[in-house]
């Protein structure tokens, strides 16, 4: 089924399975609420938890193999109050890394973005929400990058995908290693290129900022709703603006959006609302617009697959001054559309216009941030 999350949830008198397809939860199966100790004891032991535990939260994973494909299972349980709920997330070993030809970078953003990656020093950040396809992003980056000529370490938590040529590392937080101390080590291996899961905290943010400065590439990832909020992030998570300015070469923000399916997508009016905000977005105004109408290849959803929407902020010398003086989100946000930055809700709706997703799909995702 694809589902890249398996939700065990308990109810009241039944144990409740739910899958996430593309973004979207869908009810799997409803089984008798006296298989949940047995289910969630299974799921505990193949993941070396303690199964004994119920009140606290636990994390841990396992490896299986499915009809000759091996398979890795993050695994995260909490207590709720009709007992343990656990998710399962689902990481196909036999899925390879996309190129970032197939991410949905437009082909002008696909340009500017490969020239940004084989930059010698600075930091690129990935912005957006859990789940919004970050990782995929990173991982997509660093294999488009010469493995013989530039040594590569990353510091990963969870390793999601192994590299040939790449030196992964595992957070292991009960060995003294976190992404701020991975980082440190890091840079004490003569690394050309180094990517860091994910900036959370002061002291990563300031490492990887000394890591551009001292003639590193450092990849990351940033919690953040946009280009701009995740500048401001950095800020404030301690690090100084001059240090910022000086070190951060690019943000890219995004989320993901679902296909249309292309065997039952047909022409259909669309409603006021999304007429209105694609003839803003893309200065042309239109009334049809392609929707799925269901069929076997999508489930009957309308929909399969995903793709990305983005928005790619390269600060220039403009941007540069509003944020050393302190400028507020409109503002430095005005500059880098003055500069020709394409928002995710217009990069959203050029992939409207040409078919590979809806309206409706984009507004629920991106519509919040305009």
């Amino acid at each position: 089924d694809k589902a890249s999350d398996i939700h065990i949830e308990p109810q009241v008198n039944q144990l409740r399975v739910r899958y996430r397809i593309d973004g979207v939860l869908h009810d799997a199966m409803s089984l008798p609420i006296r298989v949940h100790a047995p289910v969630l004891s299974r799921i505990k032991v193949l993941s070396n938890l303690n199964i004994a535990e119920r009140r606290r939260p636990q994390d841990g994973q396992f490896s299986i193999t499915v009809g000759g494909v091996a398979v890795d299972i993050r695994v995260a349980t909490i207590n709720t109050i009709y007992g343990e709920m656990a998710v399962l997330r689902v990481l196909d070993k036999s899925v390879s890394v996309k190129g970032l030809d197939e991410l949905g970078f437009s082909s002008d953003m696909h340009e500017r973005y490969s020239r940004i990656i084989h930059s010698p020093w600075g930091i690129l950040l990935i912005a957006g929400p859990t789940g919004s396809g970050k990782t995929s992003t990173l991982y997509a980056s660093i294999n488009q990058l010469d493995k013989d000529e530039n040594k590569i370490i990353t510091i990963e938590d969870p390793v999601e995908y192994r590299f040939d040529g790449i030196s992964q590392v595992q957070v292991n937080r009960q060995a003294g290693i976190d992404f701020a101390s991975g980082l440190r080590a890091a840079m004490r291996l003569d690394p050309n290129i180094i990517l860091v899961g994910e900036i959370r905290d002061q002291e990563t943010a300031n490492t990887a900022v000394q890591a551009s400065l001292t003639g590193h590439l450092v990849l990351s990832s940033i919690h953040a709703n946009d280009t701009v909020g995740a500048i401001l992030r950095l800020v404030d998570l301690g690090v100084e603006p001059f240090l910022v300015t000086s070190s951060l070469l690019a943000v890219v923000s995004q989320r993901l959006v679902r296909r249309v399916c292309t065997h039952c997508r047909t022409l259909r009016e669309a409603p006021e609302i999304e007429r209105m905000v694609y003839e803003r977005e893309t200065g042309e105004s239109r009334s049809e617009f392609y929707y799925g109408v269901g069929c076997n290849y999508c489930a009957e959803t309308g929909y399969r697959g995903r793709v990305a929407v983005f928005e790619l902020l390269v600060l220039d010398d403009e941007i540069r001054r509003h944020v050393l003086r302190g400028a507020n989100t409109d503002e430095i946000r005005q500059a880098a559309l003055a500069s020709d930055m394409r928002s995710m809700l217009q990069d959203g709706m050029l992939k409207v216009k040409e078919g590979i997703t809806t309206p409706s799909e984009v507004l629920k995702n991106v519509f919040a941030l305009i």
